[in-house]
């Protein structure tokens, strides 16, 4: 253990999923207003949480390795990364790695589905500035999301790439754990990685891994790493928002220096998931439909997440389709958690609890998630939106929503916020004063990371679809440079 703690680790990294489709460009304080961290600040901010950095962080305390955090910058999915912002973000990396002295390796924390303005591999072009400065002689490992895009970039300049294998992404911080044990190994001669990607032409939208086709792909995969020479085999569901000829499902196999065996194993697992493709391109109910289906099941809660206005996805998180629909059928004990308004949320703020507003709800980003509400509303509840996660996914994570409100319109209950977020769990029910198990319909907009928390509180779970920039109906979007044919856009 002696000589372990001598192995000095630099970790950090640059992580966001970029919808091409949105017109939100992704600026430098988009990230600072989210996630910008250097230094310490790194690990004052990630230790004891469940995520990437986290996992790399406890791991690395525990095999007596001694850390070296160098910069972390992450924010919520939106358009593409704009030039400056780029160039700030690679710039404070590079010059926070330089600053680090010698290292024995370094431990990133991607995505694999990054864009910015004139580059279509972020991760990959990220991985290939570091090698510029630091050579081929350390060793570079990084966790990527489960909806990277994989590229040749990616793998030929990363030493090995751990994809976490759950959507919800409640193995992050295992992901970050494997990671920095693995290195660890890469470093002392014990392990030489070999990576092969097998990609399918096809991609698929929002598909759950807590039930088939996506557990039954995963399942394979963890057979075949009960291979002693496999390290890692991961289904990669690739992120369908991005319109780049990168964009499609992929399986990375990494193997401890056989690399005909990890040809063969993602061969293997690419066979399965064409089997089940079509499994993968089913329909989900409109709001209207979504709600009566939700009125029809005896007892509740019933939850019905919005997929399609998704802001962990790009989506802009104001959409008012689901929530025009509470508003005008008046469900009683109903509750919808949240909607991004900024303007909304400090005009009850200005106003007070115990107060009545007339308002422009929602729609203010575009007409495609759907127009505005114009309500009045009783301000039940102000706060600063501050809660801390206790969803698996983010346990311990700290959240900051910005001024945030619980507005009353007729039955329903509305929760407000000034920053764009997906629903991770019912901490922000509970910020405001919403006990969701003694509600009969709980409404909030994700695709699946919900699932986390609300999956043991719901009598059932209803995904509803509608126009928006996360629609599970690819067939929505018009993609002018993904390499064709591709399912389900052409009859492959």
């Amino acid at each position: 253990m002696a000589g372990l703690q001598k192995k000095r680790i630099a970790i950090g990294g640059i992580m966001h999923e970029t919808n091409t489709f949105s017109t939100v460009k992704t600026t430098v304080d988009l990230f600072k207003c989210y996630e910008w961290q250097v230094g310490e600040e790194i690990v004052d901010h990630h230790a004891e949480v469940n995520d990437y950095l986290g996992g790399m962080i406890t791991k690395g305390h525990e095999l007596g390795v001694e850390l070296v955090p160098a910069f972390w910058a992450n924010t919520n999915p939106t358009g593409l990364i704009t030039r400056d912002a780029y160039r700030e973000l690679i710039e404070t990396l590079l010059n926070h790695i330089s600053k680090t002295g010698k290292l024995d390796g370094i431990c990133l924390a991607l995505h694999g589905g990054g864009l910015a303005e004139g580059i279509d591999d972020l991760e990959g072009t990220i991985l290939s500035e570091i090698r510029k400065m630091v050579g081929y002689g350390i060793p570079i490992v990084a966790t990527l999301d489960l909806h990277a895009n994989l590229t040749e970039t990616m793998v030929k300049e990363a030493d090995a790439l751990f994809g976490v294998n759950f959507y919800p992404h409640t193995d992050c911080f295992a992901r970050g754990q494997e990671a920095l044990e693995n290195l660890l190994k890469i470093i002392n001669g014990e392990l030489k990685p070999v990576m092969y990607v097998e990609k399918l032409p096809m991609m698929i939208a929002s598909s759950t891994t807590d039930l088939p086709p996506a557990k039954e792909i995963n399942e394979l995969c963890w057979k075949w790493e009960e291979h002693p020479s496999v390290i890692d085999c991961t289904f990669f569901h690739g992120f369908c928002q991005t319109d780049i000829p990168d964009m499609r499902v992929s399986v990375l196999t990494m193997t401890n220096d056989d690399e005909e065996l990890a040809r063969e194993a993602s061969k293997d697992v690419s066979r399965k998931i064409w089997e089940l493709r079509d499994l993968f391109y089913i329909g989900y109910p409109n709001p209207g439909e979504g709600l009566e289906q939700a009125l029809a099941v005896p007892g509740g809660p019933v939850v019905i997440n919005e997929m399609s206005d998704n802001p962990g996805a790009g989506a802009p998180g104001d959409g008012t389709h689901l929530l025009k629909v509470l508003v005008e059928r008046n469900i009683e004990n109903s509750c919808f958690g949240f909607i991004y308004d900024p303007q909304t949320a400090d005009l009850a703020h200005q106003a007070g609890c115990g107060n009545w507003i007339t308002t422009l709800l929602g729609g203010k980003t575009d007409s495609l998630h759907g127009e505005p509400l114009r309500v009045k509303a009783y301000v039940k509840t102000l706060t600063d939106g501050r809660f801390v996660h206790t969803t698996q996914m983010y346990r311990g994570k700290k959240a900051d929503l910005g001024k945030s409100a619980r507005l009353q319109v007729g039955n329903v209950d509305i929760i407000v916020c000034s920053k764009r977020a997906q629903t991770f769990d019912e901490q922000i029910f509970k910020l405001h004063g919403i006990d969701v198990t003694q509600y009969k319909i709980v409404a909030l907009k994700s695709e699946n990371h919900f699932r986390s928390s609300f999956t043991p509180l719901a009598k059932k779970i209803i995904p509803v679809d509608s126009p928006g920039l996360s629609s599970y109906n690819l067939l929505n979007f018009q993609y002018r440079r993904v390499k064709r044919p591709v399912l389900p856009l052409d009859p492959v």
